[in-house]
This record gives structure tokens, sequence and C-alpha cells, in this order.
């Protein structure tokens, strides 16, 4: 089968990006093509059997850019014959899309003021939306989570039956244990830190979203002589500017440090003492099931889509919603200062490894397929319905 993969800019440290990669590769692997159409591609080539489509895109504006590459993308899709045509950014004209992020009008109603919901930017991204979750759409949706569904549903009725949970994906290579004695000496040498430090990580692009300002508000509050040891690393994507100030602000500048995307993400787990991911929004947070893969506790606001799974792994501790700064204070100390850290290793690690037994990583692939025969079958059907209306 042939399948057309659409997504806006494509960089290798992007949750949503690797699991484009993987399921592609999957596809690939099973003998099937695929085409990925982008505005950019950053990274190594793709692997045999999946080919980039480079499809530039002129716009002052970030969502005039995307509609120009939604349009461009779409005549190139339409002259060729595809069985699926997947998206993994929000955007009219899919057969299917991979929900990797939470729902926009939900979120514009409850973070953003009426005068955001009244600009052109809202309205696009809405009507993107709109053009998938609404109850007359045919696109299929694979989400990650099963309080998003609630979300979607509450605002476009959009019918269960389009929606195909998927479960959490670990990857068994990437996230074999190295030594946690070697990789927690590795990671002090790299940051300078003291064999005795505490030492937080926080990775995710979009630093705001993930609550690095709030996780350093929290080792602020710290007392002074666990502070003095409390190291804060934030790995991700995005302009450190604002936060490296606001580390300064809160006499922090020796305690936090904040570094762009790389590879070593689970190395740098297994030479940590806690994951703090204070998110404002997390569809998802596949972080978190990496953590616990690497034996790492985990601090986490419950507005994550997997936070459930720190709760019935007691794998950490979740900031409970609405989100109070005193809250998370709270437990960071909580955490930093008992000897529980082993056990959620212990058990969050045990979960992990049930998490990989249910998930090899074909789940997602395994459905657009499903989907892809489907809508072969039907086009057939109605082909040869065509044929005997004009006999």
């Amino acid at each position: 089968m042939k399948f057309a993969f659409l997504i806006f800019k494509y960089f290798p440290y992007g949750g949503l990006q690797r699991d484009l990669l993987r399921i592609a590769t999957e596809l690939g692997r099973l003998g099937h093509g695929i085409d990925i159409y982008t505005m950019a591609w950053v990274g190594d080539p793709p692997h045999a059997n999946i080919n980039i489509r480079l499809v530039p895109a002129k716009g002052l504006l970030n969502h005039r850019r995307y509609d120009n590459f939604i349009r461009a993308a779409q005549t190139q899709i339409a002259a060729e014959k595809y069985d699926l045509v997947v998206g993994f950014n929000r955007m009219p004209g899919l057969d299917a899309y991979f929900a990797a992020d939470p729902c926009f009008v939900e979120k514009a109603h409850h973070q953003r003021n009426l005068l955001y919901r009244l600009s052109g930017r809202y309205r696009w991204f809405a009507a993107c939306e709109r053009a998938i979750f609404s109850p007359e759409s045919k696109t299929e949706i694979l989400l990650l989570a099963e309080r998003e569904r609630l979300a979607f549903q509450q605002w476009y009725r959009t019918p269960d039956v389009r929606f195909h949970m998927l479960p959490p994906y670990l990857s068994a290579s990437r996230m074999a244990l190295q030594g946690k004695a070697e990789m927690r000496q590795r990671l002090r040498q790299e940051f300078g830190f003291a064999e005795d430090d505490f030492v937080l990580l926080l990775v995710g692009s979009g630093f705001r979203t993930k609550g690095l300002d709030r996780a350093i508000d929290a080792v602020a509050a710290l007392p002074p002589a666990m502070r003095s040891r409390t190291r804060l690393v934030a790995v991700g994507q995005d302009n450190p500017k604002v936060f490296r100030r606001l580390a300064m602000e809160r006499g922090l500048k020796p305690n936090v440090r904040i570094c762009a995307g790389r590879d070593d993400i689970p190395q740098l787990m297994q030479g940590a003492d806690l994951l703090i991911h204070p998110a404002r929004r997390e569809l998802a947070g596949h972080v978190l099931i990496e953590a616990m893969a690497s034996g790492l506790p985990v601090l986490a606001t419950d507005v994550c889509g997997y936070s459930p799974h720190i709760q019935r792994a007691q794998a950490g501790q979740l900031v409970k919603t609405p989100f109070r700064q005193a809250d998370l204070n709270a437990c960071l100390l909580t955490m930093l200062d008992t000897e529980e850290r082993e056990a959620w290793a212990r058990n969050g690690y045990a979960y992990a490894q049930s998490l990989m037994a249910e998930n090899d990583g074909s789940a997602e692939a395994e459905i657009l397929l499903m989907l892809a025969q489907r809508r072969r079958e039907m086009a057939t059907q109605t082909s040869g319905d065509t044929h005997v209306a004009v006999l």
C-alpha cells in the first residue's frame, strides 16, 4: 500500500516527529511505501521505502505558511494514488489524524482571552480542528489519551467509532539501562555538578507548556541548604532566554542549566534523581513513561494524558488540578527529602516493562493498514456499484 504523511516541520527531538518516523519505518519494513510531505526536514535521511517531499511555503505569519503548505501538498497528493492520507498536524483533507496535540478550542477558551479568539490565527486553527473532529467529517483519529477523547467530544460531538485508542509505546533498545551509577557520574561530570547534588530533569520542546518556569520557582522555594545542592537541567527545542532570566531573578543561575534537544535523553534520565514535568497542558506526555523505564521517579501535573500511569505504577507524585505553585513546591520538597525515591524507581521500571510487552511499536501501523484496507474496499465497492448503475 502507499501512504502520504503530512507534518509541518520535522526535527529529530520532537516526540511527534519521533512517532511519525517510527510509524513510517514500521510500514516501510512491511514493504509499504510512504511519502512524507513537509516544509522542512532536519536530521538523518529516512529509511528505505520512505520518501521526503519538501514543500516550501511562504507567508508572514505561521498559520499563513501552514495554509499555503497544505494547499500545495494537497495538490501534489491529488496527482498521486494513495491508499491513506495521514496528518500529524491539524489540517483538512485527511483520511486519518494522529492526535498528538490537545483540543485547540478548549485550550483557547480556558487559557486565552476573547481578543485572541477573535484573531485570524485562532479562526484558522479552529477551522482545521473542526475539519477533523466535526460529526460530518470522515477523518479517523488515532488517540493517545482517553481524557482527550472526552474533550474533543465535548466541543465537536465526534462519534466514538472514529476514535482508535493507542497503547503507550517504549522502544526497548532506546530505553535499555546503561548502569545507573555510571550514568549518574557521567551526568554530573558533564555539567560540573557535585556527586551528592540532587539533579532534576525537565525534558520537552516548548518550555512554558512543559512548566519550566514552575520548576524554577519550585527550586527557588526549597530550604536554603537543600536549594544549594539541587540542580535543574532542562532539555528541549525552545528559546531559553526568558527562563535563564527567570533563574537569575530567583538567584538560581548556578542551579539551572538549559540546553537544546539531544539524543541521549534515556542516559540523562538514568543519571538524574527526579523527572519534573509540571506541564500546563499535555495530551499524553511520553516523557513520563520514558522516565519510568529509566528507573526515574516522576513529579508531574495531573493534566498530562499519561499521568494516570504514574499513579497506577506508584512511581512518583502528581500535582492536582487546579494547579497551585505551593502544591508543586511541597511535592518537590517531599520527594527530595524521602527514601521513597528508590521504591518509586523500582515500581516505575517494572510497570514500564509491562507497557513494552503490550506494544512493540507496531500498533499504529496496524491501525493505519486496517484503515487503508477498509478505504480500498469501500472504493472498490463504490466503483462496482457505479458500474452496475451504468449498465
